[in-house]
């Protein structure tokens, strides 16, 4: 018995006049366009701070902004499509534009005043120093 591949949109490319070598490609720009942008980001640690270094290439430091709030930083921004010249014909775009959001929950042993940020060769550092968490030693109430 001969396997028969099961093409699912075997017929929609006929009945809108695309050539099965044009479908593939069409349906990938239409996912790409509509995918939502989200900045790859690495998490490290040292003795003294956290680390969150997200990729945001061809952002401008001016569009992006951070905030700390109950634990959490945020990074938020936008990246803009650069007008192009008049008599550019775009054959394929890969990029992905718009606006971003990332969220990043922190431990409890870190100093918020201390957060500090840079912005170097597409690459956006987020700076969070730690302190040393209290120490509670453990106390005897009295029964009254």
């Amino acid at each position: 018995m001969a396997t028969i591949r099961w093409e699912p949109f075997g017929r929609l490319d006929h009945l809108l006049g695309v050539s099965r070598t044009l479908w593939p490609q069409w349906a990938e720009e239409e996912r790409v366009n509509r995918a939502a942008w989200r900045p790859n980001a690495d998490i490290s640690e040292t003795e003294k701070e956290f680390l969150i270094r997200a990729e945001l290439p061809a952002v401008r430091k001016e569009d992006v902004k951070v905030t700390f709030d109950a634990g959490i930083v945020t990074i938020h921004g936008e990246r803009k499509r650069e007008p192009g010249e008049q008599r550019e014909t775009y054959h394929r775009v890969e990029s992905v534009y718009g606006k971003f959001s990332r969220s990043f929950s922190l431990p409890e042993n870190v100093a918020a005043d201390g957060i500090r940020c840079e912005s170097r060769d597409g690459v956006l550092t987020v700076r969070i120093p730690k302190v040393q968490p209290e120490i509670r030693q453990p106390r005897q109430i009295p029964v009254q």
